[in-house]
Formats: structure tokens, C-alpha cells, sequence
């Protein structure tokens, strides 16, 4: 710790912060844990009983760790600021020498483990407990996933061969899931697919399929409709002829893998970064809209820097004489702070979806309206 903060007055702000930090932190999990626990009580049946709640619930800490260690950093620091400036500390380390660019590089160098805490839960043990989360509560209650939508989840593919193989073609192929029962298999599957002028080439159907090592959907029980035009002197009066093909077992090269159906059944801002960046490719691929999961993906990626801006925000608060007002205040004052951070990110978020904003202009504009307010106020309060 000492190569990390070299000075005696780091590791005195650290310890103090990050100790404040954990407490905050203990306090707002247990809180929203038992909020989440109370919402999941209305689904015990069953098999899905009491102690498989509570573990549910468990699984899902490290996202709400994730989500809340911002405002935990916040409120934390904001309280250790105020009791410094009531005891006349900070005080005391200004006129020793801490001016506010070196508050500021400490407040760096204290945001750096709290920033690889958020990526570490966020992106790693984060994603993985709430999918053992997903499945050990569906398992329980003896469902599988399924989409929001009552037709399952659509998701749009490459066209090739008829035989479902060989090289990409010129066309577009709609998938429709209509239950995912694990990882890599599948049920209720349809299948449409169009050539380059949108013409209805054959329809799909499978009552199951499972993804194989090799990149290969082999469906179970398949009815194929294959569809052809059948050349007319009027081309106003289009006839088609139809033929209707059963294969017990037929293979299909496809770009959708379970991982991209995984993937669309999560909030995107419940994604990793990395689930984010190949479901953007998948979409573009297939020229289709990506602009909220692009939101989400600089949202991610910018996320763990509102750490630092957070830490920023509550600097001003040192400052502050104690006759500006007692500790719970400005702890109360931090508490709004951060909720109003929390609330314009999300609007914020929605306005640019809606606008069609850039989405690193989208994500990146939140916290850095809030560190010029840290700015503007350290700034007012230094020379008060």
C-alpha cells in the first residue's frame, strides 16, 4: 500500500474511504437483497422453495454489487470529506499543502481498486452468478426460458443453400425460438426464408434442435415447404408451386448460436462488455438496428470511470465550513446527488435511443456533465 500511496495523507484518505466505502456498500446490498427477497416470495411453489429463493436472491449480489458501488463510493466519501471538514482535518492537510489538483490525483489513485471491483463484478462474476441465478430458479419452478413476446424470440440469419449449407447467398432467413431449454437446445422452431427480392423461398419447422461442437443446428423432426414461381406469360399473375419435404434429423449452418439466443433474453445492460460487442457485430452483419446495444456497450465501458467522477463530486463537500451544515445534511445531500446522477443517465440514455444520437456522445455525456459540476464546485468552494 505504501508503493501505491506513497504520502502519509493518501493512505490516510484511503483508509478512511474505503472503509466508509464498505460500510455504505454492506448497507445499501443488504437493503435492496431484501427488497429482492420480499418480490420473490410470490413465486415459492413447488419445488422452488424458501432456501432456493434465498440462494436466488444471493446469486444476484454480485450484479446489485456492481450497480451500487458508484453510489457507495459517493456517499462514503462524502461522509469521510464532511467529518474531516467538521474536525477541522482537511483543514489542516490544505495548509500543509494539499491544493486541489493533488486532492484530485489521490481521489485517482483511491477510484483505481474500486473501478477493478466493478469491472471484476460486473463483467466476470457478475453475468455468471445471475445465469446460475436464471437457471437454478427455472429449474426449481420446472420452466424454461422464453422470450417476452408470445411467438419466442426472432432473430434474423443469413441465406444459404437449400440444403441449409454451403456459402452466404443473396436473401435473409427469419429464425423464431419459441423455448430455450439450456445453453444448446432448442424448441419450437420456425423457419422463413426470403431471397434478395423478398419473395417467400420455404418455411421451417422443428420440434427440437441442439447446437453441436462443430457449429452445426441439428433439428429433430423437421417439416420443410419449399416454394417456387412457375414462369407465366403474365408476370402480373404470379403461380407458385409448393412442395412439403419431412427429414427426421436435418443439419444447418446458422450465425444465430445459443450464446446470441442467450443473449436475447438479457437486458442489455445486464451483458458483459464482450456479449455486447458480438451481439453488435451479429447485428450489423445482418443490417439491422444496434443503437440501443451500442448504448448499452459505451455505457458499460465508460460505467467504472463514474467512480472517479463520484469521488470528484464529493471533494467540494470537504470545503464547506461547518456552519454550511451538519454531517447527516450533506451525507443526504450526496444521497440525492447520486440518485439525480443514476436518474439523468437513464433519461439521458432514452433520449439519445430515441434521437438516434451517437451512442459513445449518448453514454460519454452524463458523467462528464457531472465532473464539470465537480469542477465548478471545487472551484466555487476553494475560493470561498
Amino acid at each position: 500500500m505504501k508503493q501505491f500511496f506513497p504520502f502519509i495523507y493518501e493512505r490516510y484518505l484511503a483508509k478512511q474511504i474505503y472503509a466508509a466505502f464498505g460500510f455504505i456498500l454492506f448497507a445499501l446490498v443488504a437493503l435492496f437483497l431484501f427488497f429482492d427477497i420480499l418480490s420473490e416470495l410470490g413465486s415459492i411453489q413447488g419445488g422452488y422453495t424458501l432456501p432456493l429463493a434465498l440462494l436466488h436472491v444471493l446469486l444476484k449480489a454480485p450484479s446489485r454489487i456492481s450497480e451500487i458501488i458508484p453510489i457507495a463510493g459517493l456517499i462514503g466519501s462524502i461522509y469521510v470529506f464532511a467529518m474531516l471538514a467538521s474536525q477541522s482535518e482537511f483543514t489542516i492537510l490544505r495548509i500543509a499543502g494539499l491544493d486541489v489538483k493533488r486532492a484530485l490525483i489521490t481521489l485517482t489513485k483511491i477510484s483505481l481498486p474500486l473501478i477493478a471491483l466493478t469491472l471484476i463484478m460486473s463483467e466476470w462474476i457478475g453475468p455468471y452468478a445471475e445465469n446460475k441465478s436464471e437457471q437454478l430458479r427455472m429449474k426449481a419452478l420446472g420452466s424454461v426460458y422464453s422470450s417476452q413476446f408470445r411467438t419466442g424470440v426472432w432473430v434474423k440469419d443469413r441465406l444459404r443453400d437449400e440444403d441449409g449449407s454451403g456459402p452466404v447467398r443473396p436473401g435473409v432467413r427469419y429464425v423464431n425460438v419459441g423455448k430455450i431449454d439450456k445453453d444448446n437446445e432448442i424448441s419450437n422452431i420456425r423457419m422463413y426464408e426470403f431471397n434478395d427480392t423478398y419473395h417467400l423461398l420455404s418455411i421451417r419447422t422443428a420440434t427440437s434442435g441442439q447446437f453441436d461442437e462443430t457449429g452445426i443446428w441439428v433439428l429433430n423432426d423437421v417439416t420443410e415447404t419449399r416454394f417456387k414461381e412457375i414462369k407465366q406469360a403474365d408476370p402480373l399473375n404470379p403461380v407458385f408451386s409448393a412442395q412439403t419435404f419431412r427429414h427426421p434429423i436435418l443439419t444447418l449452418e446458422s450465425e444465430v448460436t445459443p450464446q446470441i439466443l442467450s443473449v436475447l433474453l438479457i437486458n442489455p445492460e445486464k451483458m458483459s462488455i464482450v456479449s455486447l460487442g458480438r451481439f453488435i457485430s451479429h447485428l450489423r452483419d445482418n443490417k439491422q438496428d444496434a443503437q440501443r446495444h451500442a448504448i448499452a456497450f459505451w455505457k458499460k465501458v465508460i460505467y467504472p470511470l463514474t467512480i472517479f467522477v463520484m469521488l470528484a463530486l464529493a471533494l467540494p463537500f470537504a470545503y464547506l465550513k461547518v456552519r454550511a451544515g451538519s454531517v447527516g445534511i450533506k451525507v443526504f445531500g450526496g444521497i440525492m446527488l447520486g440518485m439525480s446522477f443514476q436518474l439523468f443517465n437513464s433519461l439521458f440514455s432514452n433520449v439519445g435511443l430515441l434521437g438516434s444520437w451517437p451512442a459513445l456522445m449518448t453514454a460519454l455525456t452524463p458523467p462528464l456533465l457531472y465532473f464539470l459540476l465537480a469542477l465548478v464546485g471545487l472551484r466555487w468552494v476553494s475560493k470561498a
